[in-house]
């Protein structure tokens, strides 16, 4: 067993701003295009083909928005009213390709930059998904496209022979993208680098089910949760969660620990700890008396249903965003 040392997870930060398309068929109750703009995972803007209009999410997004371009909103909206036809043509194209001929069917593209601010790196992306599944990516190294899928081959050669676009994309991606960032993190500053402690409960749905620590209502979303036994931190016994929005823009995780074959007397033994940058640890002893159980009394940071060995947020819709990139026809 090996024990990974804590402080390290958590002495650098990873920024990013991400943005988001979403386009859909067959779906009568979600808009046919969505487009979401994401700064260190808070939405900061977003837009779908029933408004068809740019709503910003944070006021210091407009200030910036301002600032940068007084006709930012006009011209980003005429900008996203002409890739929903686009988006929209890519899914009949691809329609053909899967042999599809019916049914409820999504594309959608993620692409963006992240910056470190301890060492100043930077990672830039752009990723095409194709009901639920990888259908092209970009790599920035050679300025090829990734075709994982034999359906995307013919979208490889004709993005691979378009250089000029693609060299754009990689100075979008690599240099206007995180200096965006960058000024984005300064306009935001009291919002995206605020510290919120988290509320932290043991809940176990039955006796035999895995016990849970919850932590809810801490940002940022970069938090680190583990089980310890006798001090040392557990890698067997324990299923991690994903980190999950609040509807107040604060977040929530989990993390199960198994206990069947472990005698009650020896609980003592274990504790939760949860670490976040800027506060000091959290530790929460394994005590049965203190272990919430589902259905009593009310969690803090939202209502929540139990999926087997975690939790989950209730009717969270996570939609999926904008871009400055130039969109292209599938084929």
């Amino acid at each position: 067993m090996y024990c990974i040392n804590q402080s390290v997870r958590l002495s650098t930060v990873i920024h990013s701003l991400q943005s988001f398309d979403t386009a859909s068929s067959g779906l009568s109750t979600f808009p046919e295009y969505v487009m979401v703009l994401m700064v260190d995972e808070v939405q900061v803007e977003y837009y779908d083909s029933n408004t068809q209009r740019i709503i910003t999410k944070q006021d210091w997004v407009d200030q910036a928005n301002r600032d940068k371009d007084p006709d930012y909103l006009e011209r980003e909206t005429e900008r996203r009213k002409g890739d929903q036809p686009v988006f929209k043509g890519n899914i009949g194209t691809l329609m053909k390709r899967f042999n599809q001929t019916g049914g409820a069917h999504i594309i959608q593209n993620m692409d963006g930059c992240e910056w470190d601010d301890e060492d100043g790196t930077t990672e830039g992306y752009e990723q095409y998904g194709y009901d639920g599944e990888d259908f092209i990516s970009l790599d920035l190294k050679t300025l090829t496209w990734v075709a994982p899928v034999h359906q995307a081959f013919a979208t490889k050669l004709r993005w691979d022979h378009d250089t000029a676009l693609n060299q754009y994309v990689k100075n979008y991606l690599t240099k206007e993208c995180v200096d965006w960032l960058k000024k984005l993190l300064a306009y935001g500053k009291s919002t995206l680098q605020r510290t919120e402690r988290p509320q932290v409960s043991l809940l176990q749905r039955s006796p035999s089910s895995p016990v849970v620590c919850h932590a809810t209502g801490f940002y940022p979303n970069r938090v680190v949760v583990f089980w310890r036994r006798d001090g040392q931190e557990l890698h067997e016994q324990v299923d991690p969660g994903e980190v999950l929005p609040n509807h107040d823009g604060t977040f929530q995780v989990s993390v199960d620990l198994y206990l069947t074959a472990v005698p009650q007397e020896d609980w003592g033994r274990y504790e939760c700890v949860v670490q976040l940058k800027g506060i000091e640890d959290i530790s929460t002893p394994l005590d049965p008396a203190h272990i919430r159980t589902n259905g009593v009394g009310r969690i803090p940071g939202g209502p929540l249903t139990f999926r087997g060995a975690g939790l989950i947020t209730a009717g969270y819709q996570y939609c999926v965003y904008k871009s400055s990139l130039q969109r292209r026809p599938a084929a």
